[in-house]
Protein backbone atom coordinates (compact mmCIF):
# COMPACT_ATOMS: atom_id res chain seq x y z
CA UNK A 1 0.00 0.00 0.00
CA UNK A 2 1.58 3.24 -1.15
CA UNK A 3 1.36 6.18 1.60
CA UNK A 4 0.56 10.05 0.75
CA UNK A 5 3.32 12.08 -0.11
CA UNK A 6 4.12 15.09 2.41
CA UNK A 7 6.74 17.67 1.93
CA UNK A 8 8.91 16.25 4.92
CA UNK A 9 7.87 12.59 5.34
CA UNK A 10 7.49 9.85 2.61
CA UNK A 11 8.09 6.65 4.94
CA UNK A 12 5.44 4.29 5.41
CA UNK A 13 6.32 3.30 9.01
CA UNK A 14 7.63 5.27 12.17
CA UNK A 15 10.55 2.76 12.39
CA UNK A 16 11.85 3.99 9.22
CA UNK A 17 11.21 7.53 9.54
CA UNK A 18 13.83 6.89 13.04
CA UNK A 19 16.23 4.75 11.17
CA UNK A 20 16.08 8.05 8.40
CA UNK A 21 16.68 11.05 11.03
CA UNK A 22 19.10 8.81 13.10
CA UNK A 23 21.02 8.46 9.56
CA UNK A 24 21.18 12.08 8.61
CA UNK A 25 22.06 13.50 12.13
CA UNK A 26 25.23 11.22 12.20
CA UNK A 27 25.87 11.86 8.14
CA UNK A 28 25.65 15.24 9.33
CA UNK A 29 27.92 15.44 11.89
CA UNK A 30 30.45 13.50 10.09
CA UNK A 31 30.59 16.24 7.79
CA UNK A 32 30.17 18.96 9.65
CA UNK A 33 33.22 20.28 11.99
CA UNK A 34 31.82 20.46 15.48
CA UNK A 35 34.29 22.98 16.61
CA UNK A 36 34.02 24.96 13.83
CA UNK A 37 30.89 26.61 15.16
CA UNK A 38 31.19 29.69 17.58
CA UNK A 39 28.81 31.83 18.90
CA UNK A 40 29.39 34.50 16.40
CA UNK A 41 27.60 32.27 13.93
CA UNK A 42 24.79 31.89 16.33
CA UNK A 43 25.16 27.92 15.22
CA UNK A 44 25.43 25.43 18.26
CA UNK A 45 24.46 22.03 18.37
CA UNK A 46 21.70 22.63 20.83
CA UNK A 47 20.25 25.17 18.01
CA UNK A 48 20.24 22.00 15.27
CA UNK A 49 18.93 19.63 17.39
CA UNK A 50 16.28 21.84 18.42
CA UNK A 51 15.44 22.66 15.08
CA UNK A 52 15.51 18.30 13.67
CA UNK A 53 13.41 17.84 16.96
CA UNK A 54 10.55 20.60 15.54
CA UNK A 55 11.35 19.31 11.83
CA UNK A 56 10.56 15.57 13.26
CA UNK A 57 7.81 16.40 15.04
CA UNK A 58 5.93 17.97 12.27
CA UNK A 59 6.52 15.13 10.14
CA UNK A 60 4.94 13.14 12.63
CA UNK A 61 2.13 15.22 12.84
CA UNK A 62 1.78 15.46 9.00
CA UNK A 63 1.91 11.40 9.04
CA UNK A 64 -0.43 10.66 12.73
CA UNK A 65 -2.98 12.95 11.22
CA UNK A 66 -3.18 11.43 8.00
CA UNK A 67 -3.05 7.89 9.33
CA UNK A 68 -5.96 8.65 11.68
CA UNK A 69 -7.78 10.52 8.83
CA UNK A 70 -7.82 7.39 6.93
CA UNK A 71 -8.99 5.25 9.76
CA UNK A 72 -11.28 7.66 10.28
CA UNK A 73 -12.81 7.53 6.64
CA UNK A 74 -12.90 3.28 7.19
CA UNK A 75 -14.84 3.87 10.40
CA UNK A 76 -17.24 5.83 8.32
CA UNK A 77 -17.88 3.32 5.75
CA UNK A 78 -19.06 0.58 8.07
CA UNK A 79 -20.93 2.85 10.67
CA UNK A 80 -24.60 4.12 9.85
CA UNK A 81 -24.76 7.76 10.86
CA UNK A 82 -27.68 8.65 12.90
CA UNK A 83 -28.56 12.70 12.13
CA UNK A 84 -29.77 14.23 15.24
CA UNK A 85 -33.41 15.26 15.12
CA UNK A 86 -33.24 10.79 13.89
CA UNK A 87 -32.48 9.84 17.20
CA UNK A 88 -36.10 10.32 18.50
CA UNK A 89 -37.10 8.10 16.06
CA UNK A 90 -35.13 5.24 17.12
CA UNK A 91 -36.64 2.25 19.37
CA UNK A 92 -37.16 3.29 22.74
CA UNK A 93 -34.68 0.28 23.78
CA UNK A 94 -31.35 1.88 22.15
CA UNK A 95 -28.68 2.10 24.05
CA UNK A 96 -26.79 5.85 24.08
CA UNK A 97 -23.04 4.89 24.87
CA UNK A 98 -21.18 8.31 25.78
CA UNK A 99 -17.52 7.76 24.77
CA UNK A 100 -16.48 11.49 26.17
CA UNK A 101 -14.48 12.04 29.18
CA UNK A 102 -16.23 11.71 32.62
CA UNK A 103 -15.95 15.24 33.06
CA UNK A 104 -16.79 15.89 29.44
CA UNK A 105 -19.90 13.30 30.13
CA UNK A 106 -20.62 15.40 33.81
CA UNK A 107 -21.08 19.26 31.37
CA UNK A 108 -23.96 17.28 30.31
CA UNK A 109 -25.41 14.20 28.04
CA UNK A 110 -28.48 13.01 25.72
CA UNK A 111 -30.95 11.66 27.73
CA UNK A 112 -32.14 8.60 26.87
CA UNK A 113 -34.18 5.03 28.65
CA UNK A 114 -30.26 3.50 28.55
CA UNK A 115 -27.29 6.08 28.81
CA UNK A 116 -24.37 4.53 29.62
CA UNK A 117 -20.95 6.33 29.63
CA UNK A 118 -17.40 4.50 28.68
CA UNK A 119 -14.44 6.57 27.40
CA UNK A 120 -13.04 5.93 24.79
CA UNK A 121 -10.21 5.08 26.75
CA UNK A 122 -11.77 2.07 28.18
CA UNK A 123 -14.03 0.71 25.93
CA UNK A 124 -12.46 -2.09 24.59
CA UNK A 125 -12.20 -3.29 28.44
CA UNK A 126 -15.43 -2.31 29.40
CA UNK A 127 -17.40 -3.47 26.71
CA UNK A 128 -17.67 -7.14 27.70
CA UNK A 129 -18.95 -6.12 31.25
CA UNK A 130 -21.32 -3.10 30.67
CA UNK A 131 -23.03 -4.23 27.37
CA UNK A 132 -22.60 -7.42 26.21
CA UNK A 133 -23.14 -9.53 29.48
CA UNK A 134 -26.06 -7.04 30.01
CA UNK A 135 -27.68 -6.49 26.91
CA UNK A 136 -26.45 -8.62 24.47
CA UNK A 137 -23.95 -8.32 21.81
CA UNK A 138 -27.19 -7.72 19.38
CA UNK A 139 -28.22 -4.37 21.06
CA UNK A 140 -29.09 -1.44 19.23
CA UNK A 141 -26.19 0.79 20.74
CA UNK A 142 -25.75 4.78 19.97
CA UNK A 143 -22.65 5.99 20.28
CA UNK A 144 -21.33 9.66 20.65
CA UNK A 145 -18.73 12.14 21.65
CA UNK A 146 -18.24 15.81 21.39
CA UNK A 147 -17.47 16.42 17.66
CA UNK A 148 -17.97 13.07 15.76
CA UNK A 149 -15.15 11.46 15.14
CA UNK A 150 -14.54 9.78 18.51
CA UNK A 151 -17.97 7.86 18.20
CA UNK A 152 -17.32 6.74 15.30
CA UNK A 153 -14.20 5.11 16.01
CA UNK A 154 -16.04 3.70 19.37
CA UNK A 155 -18.55 2.36 17.54
CA UNK A 156 -16.03 1.08 14.71
CA UNK A 157 -14.28 -0.79 17.51
CA UNK A 158 -17.56 -2.46 19.00
CA UNK A 159 -18.25 -3.48 15.64
CA UNK A 160 -15.33 -5.19 15.51
CA UNK A 161 -15.43 -6.78 19.15
CA UNK A 162 -18.97 -8.43 17.37
CA UNK A 163 -21.89 -6.30 18.55
CA UNK A 164 -23.49 -6.49 15.52
CA UNK A 165 -26.08 -3.28 15.49
CA UNK A 166 -24.06 -0.36 16.02
CA UNK A 167 -24.58 3.13 15.07
CA UNK A 168 -22.87 6.81 15.54
CA UNK A 169 -24.44 10.39 16.02
CA UNK A 170 -23.12 12.03 13.05
CA UNK A 171 -21.86 15.28 14.69
CA UNK A 172 -21.68 14.38 18.21
CA UNK A 173 -23.50 16.12 21.44
CA UNK A 174 -22.50 19.72 19.31
CA UNK A 175 -24.64 18.45 15.89
CA UNK A 176 -27.54 17.55 18.67
CA UNK A 177 -27.56 21.07 20.80
CA UNK A 178 -27.71 22.90 17.16
CA UNK A 179 -30.77 21.20 16.49
CA UNK A 180 -32.22 22.92 19.07
CA UNK A 181 -31.95 19.66 21.23
CA UNK A 182 -31.31 20.09 24.96
CA UNK A 183 -28.98 17.61 27.27
CA UNK A 184 -29.11 17.31 31.02
CA UNK A 185 -26.57 17.71 33.48
CA UNK A 186 -26.50 17.35 37.40
CA UNK A 187 -27.74 20.84 36.62
CA UNK A 188 -30.51 20.45 35.29
CA UNK A 189 -31.41 20.72 31.51
CA UNK A 190 -29.87 22.62 29.33
CA UNK A 191 -29.66 24.11 25.14
CA UNK A 192 -28.05 26.78 23.12
CA UNK A 193 -30.69 28.40 22.91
Amino acid sequence: MKQPKHKCLDFPTRDRWANFTQRVIKNSLNKINIQSFNSKQGLTMKNINTKLEKYAKSCDDIYLSSQLKKILKEAKKEIKAIKPNDLYTIAKDIILIDVREPEEFASGYINGHTVLTIPRGKLEFMAIEKIAQKYGQDAKIVTYCLKGPRGFLAAHQLKKLGFSNVSSLEGGILAWLKEGNTIHSYLGELSLA
